[in-house]
C-alpha cells in the first residue's frame, strides 16, 4: 500500500514524533485538522464537540457538509472509512470475504426484492449455481420479502453480507426459470474479476465488441489491456462497455481505458480530468506537494498490474456505447465525461448514474483508512457539474444521447438479447428509442431499478500518489 499522507500534514498534526499518536484524542485531533485543511467543503462542516464521541470513526462521520443538492440528495454521499487491512486487500488484489455474488436490491423495505446481479468465477456462488436474476426468498429461515423486526433485518444482513470468512448461511431462492430450491453458502476470500464476458458479435454493419467492466481495481489494468487487445484483434467497429455496476476506484484506470478507446489522435496533449481542491490550495496538490496539473489520457500503464511504462493498445473509436445504472459512479462517470471532453461520442443506455464528480486520496490512520472528499474533476472542456448524475437522452448540459432503460435481470450480461445491450445494438443503425423500452426489445425476464451492494470504496474516484 502506498502511504499517501504528506510530510506537511505530519508536521502540523502530529509533530512527527513522540507521544501516543494513536490515542483516541490524537486521532480525533488529526481528523479535524485534516478535514479543515483538505475537505472540499470545509467551510460547511459543523462545529462538533469531539468529546461527545468515544471513537474516532464516530467523530469522523460528522465531519462533512450537511447541505443538499438541487434534487434533494445529500451533497456529500461519499464520506466513509474502512479497515486499512480490508482496504489494502480489496483495492490492490480484489480480494474480500463473501460468496462471490453481487446482490441487487430492487426494494429494501417490505415487500423487499433482492436478486443476483452477477457472480465471480470459481466462487461459492458459482458452485451453488447462482445465476443472474436468481431471487432470494429467505435467509436462514427469515422471510426476506416481509420481515419487519430489527432482529429479522439483522439476520438478513448477516446472511447476505458476511463480515468474514467461514460463515455458513442457508438461502431459499427462486431461479430465473421459476423453480425454487435451498442452497447453503460458506463465505470465503473471493478474488474479483473486474473485467468479464469480453466478446464480439457479428452484425450486418460490422463487428461489435462487448465487455463487462465492474470495478476500477488495480487488477483491472491488466484485464482491460487484455480485453482491448482481444477486441482489437477481432477488428471491431463499435464497442459496448457495460459499467452499470461499476462504482469506480482508481481514476488512473479510467484514464487508461478512455485512451485505449479513443486512441492517440484524439487524446494527444489533451486533459482527461482536471482536479481542483478547496480554496486553501488553488495551485498545489496539498497531498503530493506538486503543482496542480491535469490528469492526461495515460498512453502507458501506470504500474498497477501492468509494468509501468508499457504502451497501451488502442481501438481508435470515434464513439462508444455505455450501459449504465444507478450504481455507475465516480471513476466510471469520469470515463464518459473525459471522452466527451475530446469529442468522442458517448451513447448512453440504461439508468441515471449516481452523480459523483468528486474524489480523494485515502488516508491511513492507526489501522483505519479514511475517505473524505478533497477535489472535484472537470473534463477538457471544463465540464464537471453532474452531481445529480448523467441521464440517457437528457437535454441538460453535459448529457449524452441514448435511451432510458430499466435493468433486465432476465438475461445474462453480454447476451445480445439483454435489454440494454440489445438497445445499443439497435441504436447503431436506427438511432431512436422504442416507446416501451422495457417490453418491446425483449420478451420475458424480470426488470427493475436497483442498486448493487458493494464496498463503499468501490463507489469512488481514488487518486494515486505521485511516483
Amino acid at each position: 500500500m502506498r502511504r499517501i499522507a504528506s510530510a506537511a500534514l505530519c508536521l502540523v498534526l502530529f509533530a512527527c514524533g513522540g507521544g501516543d499518536q494513536c490515542s483516541i484524542t490524537e486521532q480525533k485531533t488529526f481528523l479535524r485538522s485534516w478535514t479543515d485543511n483538505l475537505y472540499l467543503w470545509y467551510r460547511e462542516v459543523p462545529a462538533v464537540d469531539p468529546a461527545q464521541f468515544s471513537d474516532p470513526v464516530g467523530y469522523f462521520n460528522q465531519l462533512k457538509t450537511p447541505l443538499k443538492t438541487a434534487s434533494g440528495k445529500d451533497k456529500d454521499q461519499f464520506h466513509f472509512s474502512m479497515s486499512t487491512a480490508d482496504w489494502r486487500a480489496l483495492s490492490q488484489t480484489g480480494v474480500q470475504a463473501g460468496y462471490g455474488v453481487t446482490w441487487a436490491l430492487l426494494s429494501t423495505t417490505p415487500p423487499r426484492k433482492a436478486l443476483a446481479a452477477y457472480t465471480e468465477p470459481g466462487s461459492p456462488a458459482v458452485a451453488n449455481s447462482v445465476t443472474r436474476g436468481m431471487e432470494v426468498l429467505t435467509v436462514d429461515g427469515v422471510d426476506l420479502v416481509n420481515a419487519n423486526t430489527s432482529a429479522a433485518v439483522d439476520a438478513l444482513n448477516a446472511g447476505l453480507f458476511p463480515s468474514g470468512t467461514g460463515q455458513s448461511h442457508t438461502f431459499g431462492v427462486k431461479d430465473p426459470g421459476g423453480a425454487t430450491r435451498t442452497i447453503t453458502m460458506i463465505s470465503q476470500n473471493v478474488t474479483s474479476a473486474p473485467v468479464q464476458n469480453v466478446s464480439t458479435i457479428d452484425t450486418a454493419t460490422g463487428k461489435v465488441g462487448y465487455m463487462l467492466f465492474n470495478d476500477h481495481l488495480a487488477t483491472a489494468e491488466k484485464a482491460l489491456v487484455d480485453a482491448v487487445n482481444q477486441l482489437k484483434a477481432a477488428a471491431i467497429t463499435d464497442l459496448v462497455i457495460d459499467i452499470r455496476y461499476n462504482g469506480g476506484g482508481y481514476l488512473a484506470i479510467a484514464s487508461e481505458l478512455a485512451y485505449m478507446i479513443a486512441g492517440p489522435t484524439r487524446t494527444s496533449g489533451k486533459t482527461f480530468d482536471q482536479i481542483t481542491f478547496n480554496d486553501k490550495h488553488p495551485t498545489t496538490d496539498p497531498v503530493t506537494g506538486q503543482a496542480l496539473t491535469p490528469t492526461p489520457f495515460y498512453n502507458q500503464a501506470v504500474g498497477l498490474s501492468v509494468n509501468q511504462g508499457v504502451a497501451l493498445p488502442t481501438l481508435g473509436l470515434g464513439r462508444v456505447f455505455v450501459l449504465t445504472g444507478s450504481s455507475t459512479c465516480s471513476a466510471s462517470e469520469a470515463i464518459l465525461n473525459g471522452l466527451s471532453g475530446v469529442d468522442v461520442q458517448v451513447i448512453q443506455m440504461g439508468g441515471t448514474t449516481c452523480g459523483k464528480p468528486y474524489g480523494f486520496y485515502p488516508q491511513d490512520l492507526c489501522g483505519t483508512t479514511y475517505f473524505s472528499i478533497e477535489f472535484q474533476g472537470v473534463n477538457a472542456k471544463g465540464f464537471g457539474d453532474y452531481a445529480d448524475g448523467f441521464t440517457p437522452g437528457a437535454t441538460t448540459p453535459g448529457s449524452f444521447v441514448g435511451c432510458p432503460l430499466t435493468d433486465d435481470f432476465g438475461h445474462a450480461l453480454g447476451d445480445p438479447n439483454e435489454a440494454l445491450f440489445a438497445a445499443a445494438i439497435a441504436f447503431r443503425t436506427s438511432p431512436a428509442c422504442v416507446s416501451t423500452p422495457t417490453t418491446a426489445l425483449v420478451s420475458g425476464g424480470l426488470r427493475g431499478d436497483g442498486k448493487v451492494v458493494k464496498s463503499a470504496w468501490q463507489e469512488n474516484r481514488i487518486a494515486l500518489p505521485s511516483r
